[in-house]
């Protein structure tokens, strides 16, 4: 499979939004960020946060799109025409309802599933052909508590699941930036939270 060149972090902007469910794809970015010393700055013309690392010896841009959440495909697409990044280099990371909470699930390609920021960055890539990091926090039990659960924060033991998951991620971009998805896939999905 291709390499990454590009990680998306899905989330909302602003410090009311910072700690939920729906951020964990924040989160991820901004561990990641951290753990190669770098931050994040802003870049209009991206509609974002934008921070470059290297992995693996390998240049990868990091973004975090300030438009919130079902607008997330404007900033995505932007930086991605910019430095010509096709889809397929692309991860995007958020959050899934329908996996268990501290849960990793890796795959290329797909629908939405209901989730409005991988709708968007779908439509405004005009592909579907990227890689998904889904990054697991359950289900509150009913489709019409689904809103008022993604934006609320998680419980201190789901926080720390989810914050394992991501720390379990990050152990394996060594496999994950190069395009060794199956091997990553064989050990992320086998990951027990």
């Amino acid at each position: 499979m291709a390499q990454i060149n590009l990680i998306a972090g899905l989330g909302n902007p602003g410090s009311q939004y910072e700690m939920t469910r729906h951020n964990v794809g924040f989160w991820f970015v901004n561990q990641l960020a951290r753990s190669k010393g770098a931050s994040f700055k802003h870049e209009s013309k991206f509609h974002g946060e934008v921070a470059k690392i290297k992995i693996e010896g390998q240049d990868v841009w990091l973004i975090k799109p300030l438009t919130y959440m079902n607008r997330s495909g404007q900033s995505v697409a932007a930086l991605a025409r910019f430095y010509k990044i096709p889809p397929e280099n692309i991860l995007v990371v958020h959050d899934e309802l329908d996996i268990p909470t501290g849960a990793i699930r890796l795959k290329k390609g797909g629908g939405h599933g209901g989730h409005n920021g991988l709708r968007d960055t779908i439509a405004q890539l005009g592909s579907k052909e990227f890689m998904r990091l889904r990054l697991g926090i359950d289900h509150p039990g009913h489709s019409r508590e689904v809103s008022h659960y993604v934006l609320s924060k998680p419980k201190p033991d789901e926080a720390r699941l989810m914050e394992y998951a991501i720390d379990e991620v990050l152990r394996q971009l060594h496999l994950i930036i190069p395009g060794e998805m199956g091997k990553a896939m064989n050990h992320l999905h086998s990951y027990k939270p």
